[in-house]
């Protein structure tokens, strides 16, 4: 099969899979909690290697305290680290939140920016942040938004071979139409919770599984074994 054809064939199971995936989740949404482009900003830099749920307990406090950029901006770094404390990797996130609200108010005019190559330059803002904020805080579908349930299950359905975010992204651009962008993401993390486990996924339940070529599934059994008895082979035996 030639590379085009090969690719055509992988763009049809891509659609297939995101119709799909609207059916399973027809309401799926960013689940972070946020009231503002920068509280959606701040709340998706604690989110790196933590749950939303998580984060969804820690930025109620966080944004009573520091509601806005020019309050983050000027926050007490050591009580920032405390309130951010759990999400991990506090430090850090902390000084990249304090940098970025700074950022925002010194270079942006006090607005979150609206374009990717600008947003890239805040503290802590990469690929993954920046198209989660242009989504959800401004509709702008600029790019697929890749974390760890996305490269996973996009390389188990054999949508691209590689680990690396930012390949995973440009593979993904070239198989969906840009208005699927961000709601192809949510709604994969949302299987990938709920069936297509990392440890144990549940094949045999998955909607999925048929266009899978990782799916492990019980294999059909052929008339020839149904004839040879293979069918009680084990089971009750004495």
């Amino acid at each position: 099969m030639s590379i085009t054809r090969k690719w055509s064939a992988t763009q049809q199971r891509a659609l297939e899979i995101l119709i799909r995936l609207k059916r399973l989740y027809p309401d799926a949404k960013c689940t972070l909690n946020y009231e503002t482009p920068v509280q959606l900003l701040v709340a998706t830099i604690l989110s790196a290697q933590c749950t939303d749920e998580r984060v969804n307990k820690v930025t109620p406090a966080l944004f009573s305290r520091f509601p806005d950029a020019p309050a983050l901006a000027g926050a007490d770094l050591e009580e920032l680290e405390t309130l951010v404390r759990s999400t991990g990797f506090y430090r850090n996130k902390a000084k990249n939140i304090k940098g970025a609200c700074r950022m925002i108010g010194d270079k942006f005019q006090g607005q979150v920016p609206k374009r990717m190559e600008l947003l890239l330059e805040l503290p802590g803002v990469a690929r993954k942040t920046a198209n989660v904020v242009l989504a959800h805080a401004y509709g702008i579908n600029q790019g697929v938004t890749v974390d760890t349930h996305v490269s996973r299950l996009s390389r188990r359905l054999g949508l691209t071979e590689h680990t690396d975010a930012v390949r995973v992204e440009r593979d993904l651009i070239r198989l969906l139409p840009q208005e699927d962008w961000e709601n192809w993401s949510i709604r994969l993390i949302y299987h990938g919770r709920a069936i297509c486990n990392a440890r144990k996924p549940l094949c045999e339940a998955c909607a999925l599984a048929d266009l899978c070529p990782c799916a492990n599934l019980p294999q059909p059994l052929m008339p020839a074994d149904v004839d040879a008895g293979v069918v009680d082979a084990g089971v009750g035996s004495a």
